[in-house]
């Protein structure tokens, strides 16, 4: 009877651990990168900070789609542009704050969504992919011939940073860093909160076993629908975000080559983690940075032979790959 009862302790005892440590980890992790979001702007110039946290959304909700649900999007142009075309127009023509601008922006994201997903959901793979590109070009094809509206090929100008009547806010880079950077990082928890969720959880199941997924009773299309929606809206979060920060909105925002960097960005970082869209959007950003301040031309060059590299060498992405090591490490010394 003693002999029962000791490895049954021992494995209770050890799965305790197992548990208690990833809490930790997941704890001090979280303290880490909010850390570094603070004291980004301290390091770096602060448009590039903002740009870098914005982009890392943007990441992170297209990583709701291609890691969690297994839905690889080439539209999600269309859900950045369009929200930061809409944040500008708001911003420009009501004179509200930037905020409720940017929720202005993320909502349009959301109901553009509604029938784009509906529509390209019932296709997977590559034809899905096909289909989402289909009707970001035709976003682009709208805001590049509504010149009246969008500015056209000269772009949205004069986008203004209102915040209260906060002079250092709307006028200085540094302080409308951190106005802003609360709307960002609500937007990652919210991300987070998606995809540890009962729905997230289905979401997962729908990407690893379709089939079983539906004969369960889940409503696969539905799940889809609702998972395109909100990755659109957090698109929307930090498209509107992006705009405000350069006070200016091109066209590229809504062309498909932003669609293509951002799933460069999430595949560099690792799908299915949401911190590899973070350090994705990092080293993107400042490599493109880092680029142009020398003078240099092909910077497209670079980052394609960074994006090989990393696929050779790191077949999880690089923080994936990292958080597959630290778990195999875990495993076995417990």
């Amino acid at each position: 009877m003693t002999q029962s009862v000791v490895p049954e302790a021992s494995v209770t005892e050890a799965h305790a651990a197992i548990v208690g440590g990833r809490s930790r980890s997941r704890w001090a992790l979280l303290a880490a990168g909010l850390v570094a979001a603070l004291a980004l702007p301290w390091m770096i110039y602060p448009p590039v900070a903002m740009d870098i946290v914005a982009m890392a959304l943007f990441a992170i909700a297209l990583d709701i789609l291609l890691g969690y649900t297994g839905l690889l999007s080439f539209g999600h142009a269309a859900f950045w542009g369009s929200s930061a075309y809409v944040t500008g127009l708001i911003a420009t023509h009501f004179g509200v704050p930037f905020p409720l601008a940017v929720v202005g922006g993320a909502l349009f994201a959301m109901i553009l969504a509604l029938p784009i997903g509906y529509l390209s959901v019932r296709r997977s793979g590559i034809y899905f992919a096909m289909v989402t590109l289909a009707f970001a070009q035709m976003v682009y094809f709208v805001g590049y011939q509504w010149s009246d509206l969008t500015g056209g090929e000269n772009g949205l100008q004069g986008v203004p940073r209102r915040f209260f009547g906060i002079e250092p806010v709307e006028t200085e880079s540094f302080y409308f860093y951190y106005a802003a950077l609360p709307i960002l990082l609500l937007g990652m928890w919210a991300a987070w909160r998606i995809v540890h969720s009962p729905f997230g959880r289905v979401l997962v199941a729908i990407r690893d076993n379709t089939p079983r997924a539906r004969a369960l009773g889940y409503d696969v299309e539905k799940y889809k629908v609702i998972a395109f929606v909100l990755s659109a809206g957090l698109t929307g979060l930090a498209g509107g975000v992006f705009a405000i920060s350069h006070g200016f909105v091109a066209l590229t925002e809504l062309h498909w080559t932003t669609s293509g960097e951002v799933v460069l960005i999430a595949l560099l970082g690792g799908i299915g983690t949401l911190w590899g869209g973070i350090l994705g959007a990092f080293l993107v950003v400042m490599l493109a940075d880092y680029l142009a301040s020398s003078g240099f031309d092909g910077i497209d060059l670079v980052t394609g032979a960074v994006f090989v590299l990393v696929v050779l060498l790191f077949r999880r992405g690089m923080w994936g790959t990292v958080h597959h090591q630290w778990l195999a490490w875990r495993r076995r010394r417990t």
